[in-house]
This record gives structure tokens, C-alpha cells and sequence, in this order.
């Protein structure tokens, strides 16, 4: 291991930007489809990974929806969600504010309610187990209606002192933020935080609209906010953070390589930078992958890790106390290595 790769390794850092159904690694896969009887078009593990190559964002979703299929009970969600946090405390991730998609479920005939009271048991066993302390989002797909997104929405409404946040993922061409603004102003006075994805595949007005429409606390991706000089102003301005996928944005050919990948720019630029790790099963690596991969390929140095650690945490939605106890402990870290 080298020096750097052995500084990523225990730097102490908050994970921003991961969807829960994206961490269903083949071997799991395989073993929930055993336990509920349910058929993947697989044979084997090395199968699933060969099926891994994609050329586009709706590439990956296609196999990421049949992916989820095997997911049936609580216990799946459960499993799924101790193992994630399992290999999140092996990289020191020490908070995670985790994305779930619960149309992707109810689409199916699984209940809200299974899905979300599997991966709160999977978070408080995180939590016990680890001392990870972790937070919800509810994302709404994109290519279904606003419509759906309020059904879906109301279905939490229950469950809203264990919400955090509302977000928007899936296909994002052709399904602008503006589609959503109404249910988005619905979670806001519900006194939910609004995160989304805007710039990943989609061009800078999608960040516009993500900005002033939805009226987030959070930007999901935001590469493309380079093309737009006013933009980057903007959000170096207000702060925002942008939460940042290096080997997702290689594997569904955002980037052609991680030599281009943009990352040390938007650091230059003054933009709360952070690095996670989207949909790890698929992408090939969890956030500290994630970290190396960028600072192999971009010349970043201990000073850029630091300050990508630490805006993940000033970026959380975890109270000022608990950030600035993050912080010093980043900065002790940082001093004793």
C-alpha cells in the first residue's frame, strides 16, 4: 500500500452520495434469490460482473431494476443495508446519508413499509455494531410521473421522523428538475432537506432549474456546472455541495477516463467538492476506491484529500455539533499522519 492510498484508508470521512439498491453486490444477489425463490437471467457471479459494461446511464438502470427484484422482505433489506455499512467501516466512513428508491419496490408489489423497515433495522445495527450514524433519503424516480412521486410521498409520511431528505435519480435526459417542483415543495413543508441529481448526464440549465426550482440543500453530481461560468460562481458562492461519483461517472462513460475527470478543477474552482461512491456493486468500488482512483489520476495530494473529507461532513445534514466534532477529528487525523 502506498502512502497516500495508506492516508485514504483511515482518513475519517462521511459518504453523501450512495444508493442503497446500487450496493447489491452479485454474491448477495445470488443468495437472496435463493432464499425467495425469485429467477435472475444470471448463472453465475462472474456472469452478473461480465454483464457490468455499460455505455450510458439507462444501460446500468436496466440491470440495476432486475437487480432489485430479488429484494422481498425485511430481512433482505436488512442484509443488504449491514452490508454496505460493513464494507463503509472498513473504508472509515463514519457517517452515510444513504439513498433509497421505494418506487423501484412498490412498483413490484412490495410494500413502502418492508422496504423501510428493513434498512432502519440495517442502520441502527450499523450504528451498534460499527458507530456509524446514518441518515435516509427518499428518492423519487425520474422517469415516472410527478404524480407517482406525491403517492409515493404520502406513502412515507408515516415514516418522516426517520426521513431526512427527498431526492431525484434515474434516467436524467429528457426528465428536467421542473418536472418535479411541486412535489419537491410539498417535502419542504414537510421540513424535509431536497437533494438532486442535476449535470450528470444532463447540461447545466437541469443544475438552473435543480437550484431555483426544487430549491435543494444539496447538488447530486454537478459535473456538467462546469460548462456555465455564472453557475460555478453560484455555487462556490453559496456553498453548495456537490456530491461527486469518480468511477461512476468512468463507468457510464461521463468521463472517457479518470485522466480527464474533473475533480482537481472543481477543487481549483472553489466548489465543496465531496467523493462517494453512487452504486458500488456496479461501478466497481466503494468510496475509498473512489478517493484513490481520483487522487491517482488527478495528482491529488494529502492538503485536496483533507479538504474532500472534510467537506463531506460540512456538507451532511448532521447538526452543527456533530460536524465540528467530524472536523476536529479530520484535522487530528490529518496532524498525526
Amino acid at each position: 500500500m502506498t502512502d497516500l492510498a495508506a492516508f485514504i484508508a483511515g482518513l475519517p470521512k462521511a459518504e453523501l452520495h450512495m444508493h442503497i439498491e446500487g450496493s447489491l453486490e452479485p454474491e448477495l444477489m445470488f443468495a437472496l434469490a435463493r432464499r425467495n425463490g425469485v429467477e435472475i437471467p444470471f448463472n453465475s457471479v462472474e456472469e452478473v460482473r461480465a454483464a457490468y459494461s455499460f455505455s450510458n446511464l439507462q444501460d446500468f438502470l436496466d440491470i440495476y431494476y432486475q437487480g432489485a427484484n430479488v429484494l422481498q422482505t425485511e430481512e433482505d433489506f436488512r442484509d443488504l443495508a449491514i452490508a454496505y455499512f460493513d464494507r463503509a467501516a472498513a473504508d472509515s466512513v463514519v457517517h452515510a446519508e444513504i439513498f433509497f428508491d421505494p418506487q423501484t419496490h412498490t412498483d413490484r408489489g412490495i410494500p413502502f413499509d418492508t422496504a423501510i423497515k428493513g434498512l432502519l433495522a440495517g442502520m441502527d445495527q450499523a450504528k451498534a455494531k460499527h458507530g456509524i450514524s446514518s441518515k435516509l433519503i427518499l428518492c423519487f424516480l425520474r422517469h415516472l410521473s410527478e404524480e407517482a412521486a406525491f403517492e409515493t410521498l404520502k406513502q412515507a409520511e408515516p415514516w418522516l421522523d426517520r426521513i431526512e431528505a427527498v431526492g431525484l435519480d434515474s434516467s436524467e435526459l429528457g426528465h428536467p428538475p421542473s418536472k418535479f417542483a411541486r412535489v419537491f415543495d410539498r417535502a419542504a413543508e414537510l421540513g424535509l432537506k431536497r437533494v438532486a441529481h442535476a449535470g450528470e448526464e444532463g447540461p447545466a440549465d437541469y443544475v438552473w432549474e435543480a437550484l431555483d426550482l426544487l430549491r435543494i440543500d444539496r447538488l447530486d453530481h454537478g459535473n456538467r456546472s462546469l460548462d456555465d461560468s455564472n453557475l460555478v460562481r453560484r455555487l462556490v458562492d453559496e456553498q453548495m455541495t456537490l456530491t461527486v461519483c469518480p468511477l461512476s461517472n468512468l463507468k457510464l462513460c461521463v468521463v472517457p477516463s479518470m485522466d480527464v475527470h474533473p475533480v482537481d478543477r472543481m477543487l481549483r474552482e472553489g466548489l465543496r467538492v465531496t467523493l462517494n461512491s453512487d452504486d458500488p456493486a456496479y461501478f466497481g468500488g466503494y468510496v475509498n476506491d473512489n478517493f484513490r482512483a481520483a487522487a491517482e489520476a488527478r495528482g491529488l495530494g494529502r492538503d485536496d484529500l483533507v479538504t474532500l473529507a472534510r467537506n463531506s461532513f460540512l456538507g451532511s445534514f448532521l447538526p452543527k455539533d456533530e460536524i465540528d466534532a467530524h472536523l476536529a477529528n479530520v484535522e487530528a487525523y490529518a496532524a498525526a499522519n
